[in-house]
């Protein structure tokens, strides 16, 4: 069982396969984990796409499913997110990849392309989270019940007021599009973008959309696509071929 350790972090990380790099993110919010891409997104992609490319992927910092963790930084939480995902690629001595996440993955995809656009070839969002005005404190309050109480329990040095801290400097304080970058932002991202939009109200798919109209490079999945296995499969293999495309040409 590998661990990634940088001073009080560490990470615990798979990898499968062989070929570019292809960092993925899991979905399940801030309680996201490896076991989460069995449990909570429409395909596995460490099985799907192990035969493509070097597959690797982590159980978020602090999610209590799984085994990774570190301080919670309250002023910097999606920094530090991202201080894990980059720090796990020098790690691996990697230093261009592609990155594909779902759900919480869409905004520490943008994060990352903030922080390093220049090491990201292509980047693939699927079923990508976002804000939604009709529901303005929904990850607030999801994680407040759902994520700081059994890591609380699971880590005694920290309490629910610091939990508070932390998701209002991740959520409350950001309460606009993506969270973690801004539209203009967005519209200066030179890296490919395929976007694979869902409908629920963690993952509006206005936001998606928006994301997908700004970026300059960007392309869409057929919607609805989680529906039937035949529309998945087909996402599947869009989500195959995007990335290898860039990646051959880098």
């Amino acid at each position: 069982m590998p661990f990634y350790e940088r001073d009080s972090v560490r990470i615990h990380y798979e990898e499968v396969g062989s070929g570019f790099p292809l960092l993925i993110i899991p979905g399940g919010g801030l309680n996201a984990s490896i076991t989460s891409l069995d449990t909570s997104v429409p395909f596995n992609p460490m099985i799907t796409f192990k035969g493509d490319f070097r597959c690797i992927t982590a159980d978020l910092r602090n999610a209590p499913p799984g085994q990774s963790s570190g301080p919670l930084e309250i002023d910097r939480p999606w920094d530090s997110y991202s201080d894990d995902h980059l720090g796990l690629m020098n790690f691996l001595g990697i230093e261009n990849f592609l990155v594909m996440g779902f759900c919480i993955g869409g905004p520490m995809i943008h994060n990352i392309l903030r922080l390093a656009s220049d090491r990201v070839v292509a980047a693939a969002l699927m079923q990508p989270s976002g804000y939604d005005p009709a529901h303005p404190d929904l990850f607030y309050q999801n994680n407040i019940k759902g994520w700081g109480p059994p890591l609380c329990e699971k880590r005694p040095d920290l309490s629910m007021e610091m939990i508070h801290d932390f998701l209002t400097c991740m959520y409350t304080d950001r309460a606009d599009f993506v969270f973690t970058a801004s539209r203009n932002f967005v519209r200066s991202v030179k890296t490919p973008m395929l976007i694979a939009p869902d409908d629920v109200p963690a993952h509006p798919y206005a936001t998606a959309m928006e994301v997908a109209d700004l970026a300059p490079n960007s392309d869409v999945t057929i919607y609805p696509w989680k529906d039937t296995q035949e529309h998945i499969n087909e996402v599947i293999e869009h989500t195959r071929s995007f990335p290898k495309q860039h990646a051959a040409t880098s």
